[in-house]
């Protein structure tokens, strides 16, 4: 019931989309999720079914690792930077589907350098320094206050 979206993507390269789609269904107690409902949030990707991975950019290449992560039929998603490498559309595209998934009742863990990304859909934060938490709180909180902000995370 854990789904992964690791900062590399680790797809299968030399595999289809279509085939690193396959290999990730898995039934468990949570909501199984199907291609047809990852069109719905990645339109693009429903074209891209028969190209090999190795052939797909990098927001190609997250909308395969995030699909994946949900045709596991996950309880809880693992982000690891999700926004890493991707031009701003995707990123906002790859924002949204975290905060649906929050919204559907799916629980997400998102480890984000792209703050003001991350505040946006995150209901709690936890401000690491040096491996140490140095502020825990409610998203929105942290997000309207510019001061505090600014001194935990220079933005």
């Amino acid at each position: 019931g854990i789904g992964w979206v690791p900062d590399d993507r680790r797809v299968f390269p030399t595999l289809t989309v279509a085939r690193n789609l396959a290999i990730a269904r898995k039934k468990t107690a949570f909501k199984a999720w199907s291609e047809k409902d990852c069109f719905a949030i990645f339109s693009a990707l429903e074209y891209l079914m028969e190209r090999e991975c190795e052939n797909l950019s990098g927001g190609e290449m997250q909308m395969v690792a995030i699909s994946r992560a949900l045709l596991g039929a996950p309880g809880l998603v693992l982000f690891d930077e999700p926004s890493q490498g991707l031009a701003p559309k995707i990123v906002q595209d790859v924002m949204k589907t975290i905060a649906r998934l929050r919204d559907e009742g799916i629980a997400v863990l998102v480890v984000e350098q792209n703050v003001q990304s991350a505040l946006a859909v995150a209901d709690r934060v936890y401000v690491l320094d040096r491996g140490r938490i140095v502020h825990e709180g409610g998203a929105g909180a942290l997000l309207d206050d510019g001061a505090r902000r600014a001194e935990l995370l220079g933005v």
